[in-house]
């Protein structure tokens, strides 16, 4: 019989309807009935594609006995991380204070006002390995909220006082300078794994934010072992396991230090995030390997992970038929069935054994690129083909506004650097989806399937948002990106910031109130909304003339910079938007005369600014301001288009160094000449 989580949207309570635990969704029903009975609250947070979340679920939930001693005992909340941040924000960094690491599934024990007392991660359904068993666990934080609440409250008390010192970071004095980013770049180099590329040790997260980051470092500096660092840890990624070397996309992590077996689940911000470094890779460096991967990596997305409406959706599974990376992995008869004689160069290119590197079978890597097979592009396709056939991992088919917006701008992105009209058109089309159906009574809402938008966004919604719009401005120079990007910053600065704290919090004024108001500042698998809305917040001060927005922007940069500097591997979005802040010199004005077709799409008629994009598409400078808009127009959406026109019947283009600038040309040779000789 299906409990309470029937009715829910979310493809992660869906899969927990049919438990016999009797749970409840988030929310006031959920806290009434554990005041009324005076029971103890069991939060379990996990979401979809988590393969632990799988296994407890099988272990314990799916266990008549151990859901008869949840439900006898316990009021059991179940929540979706991905649908609500704030909570599995809140509840992780309990946890993360009680036991000293964090992770999913989360197990957190609370008082029916909501405090946590106890928490955890995984538990097994017995005692194993050193790890009490869950119902054991169950039986010990019940006779201790009964017979010992005193311990219970002060439990509690401490854990909030711990939870709200993010609220507390204040502004600093310090001035901005690059050796911020100077002491980070060189933590980040001494963290480096020189042989295998990435950061630390097992296990291995792929860290786009950071990369990102030093490579605006490498292109300031011209460090050669920067580059280096950047170029080890792409090419290990892309060539490792991690990547799905048939279907392209990247799975959540590795799980070892040389990046061959990843846990399987593809994340969509981990493929937005990686797509647009590895896009920036191939501007910086003109390595056609990395453009292959940002192709492959998109198509993925528009072939398995698109909406019908426009929405990209959030995940696929780690497991399919009941086991771990199943649907990814090959023995050598499977690829002897499926290519015939080319199976053994093509074993041999992939790292293909008989014995096998997971579990008796292969997980498709390249230890040896030199060894590439003739006819490998054929190969893989067949290889799809095949796996196609195969019982494919479950898809998370909801559609959040933050993680869109950071797959809009890799689209965008591509769309411009790439100038690929499959790109700009799967933007767009994202782009309007998000802001009719995720705005349908003006509120930005967080999530979305099947036709329904529900709940309230959050600040990394509104700021992710923002940024993905602004990078499709610049990849279709329609003013409508740019103005729908400003109006949701004034919403944003409406919603979520303080004046006391001179900050953003990640929930807005109008959301629920919960124990504390949370307040995030790192950049971990996904950029924190604070430093998405400061980098918003810089590039929409310097294109709309807004002083206001600099000043709230680099308060948040100053009140973290000492931070930053200890812990840099956790602030690589933040790193990003201080080297703007601190590197934007260069304005890049493209107009065209009145009437002429836009420079994107198929704008390349009579007057077209088109050949004068060209020269600046695939160029990689990250700090650069690019606009543009018709000559004349009388409503620019940017003040820096005042007063610059079309010459001649001609496009024209205006190289501006903090608004003075250079003498318009018409010349595609021309414009290349003065961004080499202005550095940019």
């Amino acid at each position: 019989m299906a409990n309470r989580l029937a009715n829910e949207t979310s493809p992660y309570l869906l899969q927990h309807a049919d438990n016999p635990v009797d749970w409840y969704a988030w929310g006031e029903e959920a806290f009434a009935a554990a005041r009324a009975a005076n029971k103890p609250i069991l939060l379990s947070v996990g979401y979809s594609a988590c393969h632990w979340c799988h296994v407890m679920a099988h272990e314990s939930f799916e266990n008549e006995t151990i859901a008869r001693q949840m439900n006898e005992s316990f009021i059991n909340i179940k929540v979706d991380r991905e649908e609500r941040p704030d909570v599995d924000a809140i509840y992780m960094q309990a946890v993360q204070a009680l036991t000293g690491r964090g992770g999913w599934p989360m197990t957190v024990f609370l008082k029916p006002d909501g405090v946590p007392f106890f928490g955890g991660t995984y538990f097994p359904p017995e005692d194993r390995g050193g790890m009490r068993g869950f119902p054991f666990v169950l039986s010990a934080v019940l006779e201790a909220y009964r017979e010992r609440p005193g311990d219970i409250d002060r439990a509690g008390e401490a854990l909030l006082l711990q939870l709200d010192a993010p609220a507390r970071v204040r502004p600093g004095d310090r001035l901005l300078t690059t050796e911020v980013l100077d002491a980070a770049a060189e933590a980040l180099l001494a963290a480096h794994d020189p042989i295998h590329g990435g950061f630390g040790g097992a296990p291995k997260f792929p860290q786009a934010m950071v990369l990102a980051f030093l490579m605006r470092h490498y292109h300031r500096t011209n460090r050669p072992s920067v580059l280096e660092a950047v170029r080890r840890s792409l090419d290990s990624m892309a060539r490792g396991g991690m990547y799905d070397q048939v279907g392209g996309g990247f799975h959540r992590y590795s799980t070892d230090a040389v990046w061959l077996v990843p846990h399987f689940e593809k994340m969509l911000y981990d493929n937005a995030l990686l797509a647009s470094c590895y896009l920036d890779a191939y501007k910086l460096t003109g390595d056609a390997f990395y453009k292959g991967i940002v192709t492959q990596t998109l198509d993925y997305v528009l072939r398995e992970m698109t909406d019908p409406a426009g929405g990209f959706y959030s995940s696929q599974d780690a497991d399919s038929e009941g086991e771990e990376g199943r649907f990814f992995v090959w023995t050598p008869a499977e690829l002897e069935a499926t290519l015939g004689a080319d199976a053994e160069a093509v074993a041999r290119y992939y790292g293909v054994t008989q014995g096998g590197n997971f579990e008796g079978a292969n997980i498709l890597n390249v230890p040896k690129p030199e060894n590439e097979p003739p006819g490998l592009d054929a190969a893989r396709a067949k290889l799809y083909e095949t796996r196609e056939r195969r019982v494919h991992p479950a898809r998370d088919d909801k559609v959040l506004t933050a993680w869109n917006g950071l797959m809009l701008r890799a689209f965008a992105e591509a769309a411009l650097a790439l100038d690929e009209p499959r790109y700009r058109e799967a933007a767009i089309r994202n782009a309007d989806f998000l802001l009719g159906a995720m705005r349908p009574e003006g509120r930005l809402l967080r999530t979305w399937k099947g036709g329904t938008a529900h709940l309230i966004a959050y600040l990394e919604d509104y700021a992710c948002l923002a940024d993905g719009l602004l990078a499709l401005y610049e990849a279709t120079f329609e003013a409508r990106y740019l103005t729908t990007a400003a109006q949701l910053a004034e919403e944003m600065i409406d919603l979520f910031w303080d004046d006391e704290a001179q900050g953003f919090f990640d929930t807005g004024r109008d959301h629920e109130a919960l124990i504390i108001r949370p307040r995030d500042f790192w950049d971990n698998a996904t950029p924190s909304g604070n430093s998405v809305a400061a980098d918003v917040l810089l590039h929409l001060a310097a294109l709309l003339d807004k002083p206001d927005y600099e000043t709230r922007a680099t308060t948040y940069l100053r009140a973290l910079a000492p931070v930053v500097e200890q812990a840099a591997t956790g602030f690589g979005r933040f790193l990003c938007a201080l080297d703007f802040h601190l590197d934007r010199d260069h304005e890049l004005a493209i107009v065209w005369p009145s009437g002429s077709p836009l420079p994107a799409g198929e704008g390349q008629g009579e007057g077209s600014a088109a050949p004068l994009l060209d020269t600046v598409r695939s160029r990689y400078t990250p700090n650069l301001l690019l606009f543009g808009g018709p000559s004349d127009d009388p409503a620019p959406p940017t003040p820096l288009l005042a007063d610059k026109t079309a010459l001649n019947g001609n496009a024209a283009a205006y190289l501006c160094e903090r608004h003075v600038c250079q003498a318009p040309t018409t010349d595609p040779s021309e414009l290349t000449r003065q961004l080499d000789e202005a550095g940019v």
